[in-house]
């Protein structure tokens, strides 16, 4: 992860100094677009696409100042950085490649003109390393703080998109990278900022949580993955990507496809940081797993067929396989126990950061009378 730059004194630039229309100049004047589908992009009324023959993925998402970020730990290039990420993460998810995005922002006047570029800076940062263009957007005034809004484009042949209703009966489920860090490390942020506010004198304590921070500040799409389903010849039956946490997110592509599951507790891929980080706090590793999210991991099934292949993916694990509806979403504990599984990952419209040793928090994961979603 990037150092979290220092403050510099400096004289900052209000945004009623410069207006809407200097600031927008000022974000976008360097921008080069690299995509030949990118036939024109910022400074039209609209940007112009080129589909060249393919499919076009079209996918949108908010980022609320107080709901989905904490400007008190969320440095803003990560945060620009992030905004971008969790949309390519979605089109990836479809098994396309994303060219485009368009950004739109609502700021209050709390900001400075050199804030709003630092996150800029992180989002040209994003696109620049998945060789996305910024093309458009829009911006307005917020009296309650930032919002941040983008738009993804992204393409593929229409025999390789992927959606989520197309898993089959003893398909395999697999997932990428490994699960929980993100939650971990939010849980550290919250510890730390805790801590701060009631005693400011105290500086927050992040030595050690690197990796956790990483995953929660500054997560990376994979696309990397979808590159490799490619070389290896693979086309994913079904696919979404962990934003809301595994069992959420099992549970969504079981209902589309009108199927259950059965994943296997022991075949959940969690690193060794965000097991101990876990314990710490109090929680089941595999609760953070399932219930976590903000992984933007990929989940995805394949015919049985291509399992031979799917072992010799990168960072790629097989957690278990498809099953008929009737059978149910269950999860096999390490103990052999049958536990059915329940979406509890991020709601929008109800609490979502509960605390972490509240014990209705702690899931119990090795208790047999889970009621289903």
């Amino acid at each position: 992860m990037e150092e979290i730059l220092e403050n510099k004194e400096q004289q900052l630039t209000s945004l009623s100094k410069i207006g809407e229309f200097e600031l927008i100049d000022r974000l976008t004047k360097k921008i080069v677009l690299k995509n030949s589908s990118s036939q024109l992009g910022v400074g039209d009324d609209a940007a112009v696409i080129d589909t060249q023959g393919r499919m076009q993925v079209v996918s949108t998402d908010l980022l609320v100042e107080g709901i989905h970020f904490d400007s008190h730990y969320s440095p803003l290039k990560h945060l620009g950085y992030k905004a971008i990420a969790v949309n390519l993460s979605d089109i990836a998810a479809m098994n396309a490649r994303p060219e485009q995005v368009l950004v739109s922002i609502a700021v209050s006047s709390k900001y400075s003109v050199e804030a709003i570029e630092e996150l800029y800076a992180g989002m040209y940062m994003c696109c620049e390393r998945y060789g996305v263009d910024l093309v458009g957007g829009d911006m307005t005034s917020s009296v309650l703080g930032l919002t941040i809004s983008v738009t993804a484009l992204g393409y593929a042949q229409e025999n390789k998109i992927t959606k989520r209703s197309g898993m089959q009966d003893k398909e395999l489920i697999c997932v990428t990278g490994d699960l929980g860090a993100a939650y971990m490390g939010l849980l550290v942020l919250e510890r730390e900022k805790k801590v701060f506010m009631e005693n400011p004198t105290i500086q927050p304590d992040l030595s050690g949580y690197d990796y956790l921070l990483e995953r929660q500040l500054k997560p990376e799409p994979r696309l990397d993955i979808v590159q490799q389903l490619e070389q290896m010849e693979i086309i994913p039956t079904a696919m979404i990507d962990i934003s809301d946490g595994l069992a959420s997110e099992i549970i969504h592509l079981c209902r589309a496809s009108d199927r259950g599951c059965r994943l296997f507790e022991d075949k959940i891929p969690i690193d060794p940081k965000t097991f101990a980080t876990a314990l710490e706090f109090g929680i089941s590793p595999t609760t953070a797993a399932l219930n976590g999210g903000e992984d933007y991991e990929l989940l995805f099934t394949v015919q049985q067929s291509d399992f031979e292949k799917v072992k010799k993916m990168k960072d790629v694990s097989v957690i278990g396989f498809a099953t008929s509806s009737g059978v149910g979403r269950m999860l096999t504990s390490k103990e052999g126990v049958q536990i059915k599984l329940k979406a509890q990952g991020f709601d929008a419209y109800k609490p979502h950061l509960a605390e972490p040793e509240n014990e209705e928090n702690n899931a119990q994961v090795h208790d047999n009378q889970n009621d289903t979603e």
